[in-house]
């Protein structure tokens, strides 16, 4: 198998399991009565089964993050980032086709709109572009700053898919609900083109006004969780690490003050 082949059987693992329990719990009709806790412990072992299965073959990536991430470190050579991100969407979008076939007569029967592109693509649980785009560096930042913890330690050998697997749920869970955590810029810009280009009954718009959050924030903050790692674990800070440090704080000084000012608006009309 190559490496190309090996990110897009991995990923479009990953999305089966994890749009497949979305869809489990959204859709109308199914023998699934879904909640969240159930939803995010699909997800990391749909991460696990991924890893599990090509991880001798790619290292199993499965994410544009942890690619960049990774590479920001020098342990992923920057020349195949490409490839592996481009295998990375299509094994996205593949997984998310499978994924409708297999609900194919439950669409149908499932009136919510909002409910059958969540299968898909992330959204948020309040709209705050800002703040939204700061969840997904939070998450994705703890996603590989704990996947290089992971490798670091020598007891998680051949455990490494499974405990990968409880960090996502982990995220999931802690950090998960304020986005429908993305994490990564392939689950959710694959199947979001899926959800665009299938014929879906019912389906409404795509959102592509808040799909830049979920591609953008991960991406900053899977190079961010490699650039801290490498500063302060490995000590050896680079000018990198340093202006995107300046970067993230304006980020958040910027949705401080955005949520700050809507609350004080919610006070006034409230008054």
């Amino acid at each position: 198998m190559t490496e190309f082949m090996g990110e897009l059987i991995g990923t479009m693992i990953l999305i089966i399991l994890g749009g497949g329990v979305i869809a489990g719990a959204n859709l109308n009709a199914t023998k699934a009565e879904g909640n969240w806790v159930l939803i995010t412990i699909a997800w990391g072992l749909g991460v696990a089964m991924g890893v599990y299965a090509v991880g001798d073959v790619t290292g199993a990536h499965i994410n544009p993050a942890v690619t960049l991430g990774l590479a920001t470190v020098g342990d992923f050579a920057w020349a195949k980032v490409p490839m592996y991100i481009l295998a990375q969407l299509i094994g996205a979008f593949i997984g998310a086709v499978i994924v409708f076939f297999h609900y194919l007569p439950h669409w149908a029967g499932t009136e919510d709109d909002m409910a059958k592109l969540s299968i898909f693509a992330t959204d948020p649980a309040i709209d705050s572009p800002v703040s939204n785009l700061v969840s997904e560096i939070i998450g994705t930042f703890v996603l590989v700053m704990g996947i290089l913890f992971i490798g670091a330690t020598e007891f998680t050998d051949g455990l490494n898919p499974i405990i990968v697997g409880l960090l996502i749920v982990a995220i999931g869970m802690s950090l998960g609900s304020t986005t429908g955590y993305a994490i990564n810029p392939a689950r959710d810009l694959g199947p979001r083109i899926a959800h665009a280009l299938l014929p879906i009954p019912g389906k409404g718009h795509s959102n592509w006004g808040y799909s830049w959050v979920p591609v953008l924030g991960p991406a900053i903050g899977g190079v961010y969780g490699g650039l801290f790692y490498q500063a302060i674990f490995e000590a050896t800070p680079n000018i990198w690490f340093w202006l995107m440090s300046v970067v993230l704080v304006l980020i958040l000084g910027t949705s401080l003050k955005v949520e700050l000012k809507k609350a004080q608006q919610g006070k006034q009309r409230t008054a």
